[in-house]
């Protein structure tokens, strides 16, 4: 028992072991709940199932967050919501880019919702090591967030002042190319299969093949690491606790994930949330450098302008957007 104790307690990335732990439990529960119980059988998720799933999870990120506070302080835990709000605010984009996707492969809504799960196993092992990695970052060489700090102030700058949308062209994308030359890939879906075996023409001997369902994760894993690369220091600007990074991340993209089935139908609504996000991130890659002058912005200060800005964005874009008719949804 007192090895098992002292395993628990020990420090593990300036966190108790015992937390990471409970966290990874929620996070698996959570997902064995999702899909051997909510989801066992494929169908189509409709926008109510979708608003209730998120509903589910942003209730339990909330919840981590008060268990945070009790646990670590409430400067961790105006760090963890303000970072959960970020994150689900930046990721937003990436709503688009999976619909497109979707579309691009003729994904059916009743399979999708399968890529998105699965594709979240590989959310939690990619920013488990960008976290990672920047935290030895910022840890070895502190001048590293004011780098962060740069790119944030630069980004959101680019993106207020952007005219057009720019959209991936998925046809040339490199990586699918490789993929296609390197591996069997069939021309049809097989259900909910990401893999499966035929016999070639002339042979006898069936072989393994990757159906378009196993194109469309490896898409979206990729758009997933894009988008990291904006939010991962976004969340370093505001905090430099792994686990309060991590955590908050995990988090926010599973809720995200819940909600893309509603989000999908009405993106076309948020006219204006670009704008509010890249003043977002205008404030964020600021607080860094006004630091040495006026010292660390407290952490409800950057949660109230954090939650301010990107309220005014949402609103705004209901109230401009409310005569507007809803886009045609893939059946």
């Amino acid at each position: 028992m007192t090895a098992l104790y002292a395993f628990l307690t020990a420090d593990f990335l300036g966190t108790a072991t015992w937390l990471w732990l409970a966290f990874l439990g929620i996070v698996l529960a959570l997902l064995i709940f999702d899909l051997g119980v909510l989801h066992r059988d494929q169908h189509e998720i409709e926008m109510r199932e979708s608003l209730l799933l998120y509903g589910g999870y942003f209730s339990v990120g909330v919840l981590f967050g008060v268990w945070v506070w009790f646990e670590l302080g409430a400067q961790s835990a105006l760090e963890f919501y303000t970072g959960f709000l970020v994150e689900q605010s930046l990721s937003m984009d990436n709503v688009f880019v999976m619909a497109m996707i979707f579309g691009f492969f003729a994904i059916p809504r009743r399979y999708q919702h399968r890529v998105l799960f699965w594709g979240i196993i590989g959310v939690v092992v990619l920013r488990a090591i960008m976290i990672g990695l920047g935290s030895a970052l910022v840890k070895e060489f502190d001048w590293i967030l004011y780098v962060f700090g740069a790119f944030l102030l630069l980004t959101g700058v680019k993106m207020l002042f952007a005219r057009q949308e720019t959209h991936p062209d998925l046809a040339n994308n490199p990586v699918l190319k490789f993929i296609r030359r390197h591996i069997r890939v069939t021309d049809d879906l097989h259900g909910a299969h990401f893999f499966v075996r035929q016999k070639p023409a002339g042979q006898n001997k069936a072989l393994l093949y990757a159906t378009p369902l196993f194109l469309a994760l490896v898409l979206i894993e990729l758009a997933d690491l894009v988008f990291a690369v904006d939010s991962v220091p976004a969340i370093f600007a505001i905090t430099q606790d792994p686990f309060i990074v991590y955590t908050s991340n995990i988090f926010a993209i599973l809720g995200l994930r819940a909600l893309y089935f509603a989000l999908a139908a009405l993106m076309h609504r948020f006219v204006y949330l670009k704008y509010a996000l890249a003043l977002v991130l205008i404030f964020i890659g600021g607080k860094i450098f006004l630091h040495g002058f006026i010292g660390k912005i407290p952490p409800l200060l950057s949660l109230g302008v954090t939650f301010g800005l990107l309220a005014g964005g949402v609103l705004l874009s209901l109230f401009k957007t409310r005569d507007h008719q809803p886009e045609a949804t893939r059946e």
